[in-house]
């Protein structure tokens, strides 16, 4: 099969900690043909979508920073391969958030004769933390404004610690927790986050949300999900002085056991993921309360791995190559 993988710079990846290269070292290990490119790649020519890759298939069986510096030297050669998207059997779209809108409008007018995971609709309605108003009854007290006299208002009558999100960053980037008891400070960072030196219609919106107290001691769950069933999990811990479970704000991670409240909320929004196109998410669980999905460049295989002594990247592949051949046969 031709594999292909819609990514960040290959430079900017650590492989040891990272899902991507553990998903990318699988389709070599089976010998598939893999490609890398990024957004900015894909292009329409002659009304046919088309993108510049670079072939990244490497001999099978190295280590993982040997098979890494193979992929970095194929970004030295000169050689760049104008493929036409349909010619690929797969498409995982793995860039970073922020998402790229134009890219995925290309992307979209292909999608039903290549397989994307995750699917261009799904990742434009899922990449923001709007989406989990979508499940209100398992999430935790939510408010949304650019109005900072409303938002101001809310965490007056809220009493309590609130979280301040802002709608599009992602690893913990922006994420603070207010109270009403540091009011100079609370007028001050809502006004720069909501931007109030715009007019109202240029102000950015932001998400205040319940803080879950038990975070601090216990953290969250990473759960992440394949076609809606459970796929693996971990807890992550913050570090001392923080509330972000986040890795990449300096989280730790814990082997986890999947609770009975945890199954019931991942079985409450499987059909949702699915019907989206979500086939590949992780979701992030604090109690008895979802707090994220995250569909753009979910991760945590590699740690998971580790504590659980498995390979999940295993069982993601097996599932591509089913729904490839899936798509084929549709197709006849």
């Amino acid at each position: 099969m031709k594999i292909a993988f819609l990514m960040d710079r290959l430079e900017s990846i650590n492989p040891i900690n990272e899902t991507t290269s553990h998903l990318m070292y699988e389709c070599n290990q089976r010998g598939h043909t893999v490609f890398f490119l990024e957004p900015h790649d894909v292009y329409i020519r002659k009304n046919i979508v088309v993108a510049r890759m670079r072939n990244i298939t490497v001999p099978r069986n190295l280590s993982m920073k040997r098979y890494w510096r193979s992929l970095i030297g194929c970004l030295k050669k000169d050689e760049l391969i104008f493929e036409t998207v349909t010619e690929l059997d797969a498409l995982f779209l793995r860039k970073n958030p922020p998402l790229n809108y134009q890219t995925m409008e290309f992307l979209g007018s292909v999608s039903d004769r290549v397989f994307m995971i995750n699917s261009t609709t799904g990742q434009i309605i899922g990449n923001s933390k709007l989406y989990t108003l979508n499940f209100p009854d398992i999430i935790p007290e939510t408010h949304v404004s650019r109005d900072p006299a409303r938002l101001k208002k809310i965490i007056d009558e809220f009493g309590g610690a609130m979280v301040v999100k802002p709608l599009q960053r992602y690893g913990g980037e922006g994420v603070i927790k207010v109270s009403v008891k540091d009011r100079d400070n609370l007028v001050s960072l809502i006004n720069y986050y909501v931007r109030a030196y715009q007019p109202y219609p240029a102000r950015e919106p932001i998400m205040v949300q319940e803080y879950l107290n038990h975070v601090q001691r216990d953290g969250d769950v990473r759960i992440l999900l394949l076609n809606g069933e459970i796929l693996g999990a971990m807890r992550r811990k913050p570090r001392k002085g923080d509330f972000r479970t986040n890795i990449h704000a300096g989280a730790k991670a814990f082997k986890h056991e999947i609770s009975s409240k945890e199954k019931e909320i991942c079985a409450s929004i499987k059909d949702r993921l699915v019907k989206d196109g979500l086939y590949f998410v992780g979701i992030d669980v604090i109690g008895d309360k979802l707090i994220e999905v995250n569909c753009v460049s979910p991760g945590g295989i590699p740690r998971i791995n580790r504590l659980d002594k498995v390979k999940l990247e295993v069982k993601v592949i097996d599932f591509v190559e089913k729904k490839v051949k899936e798509m084929k046969i549709a197709r006849r």
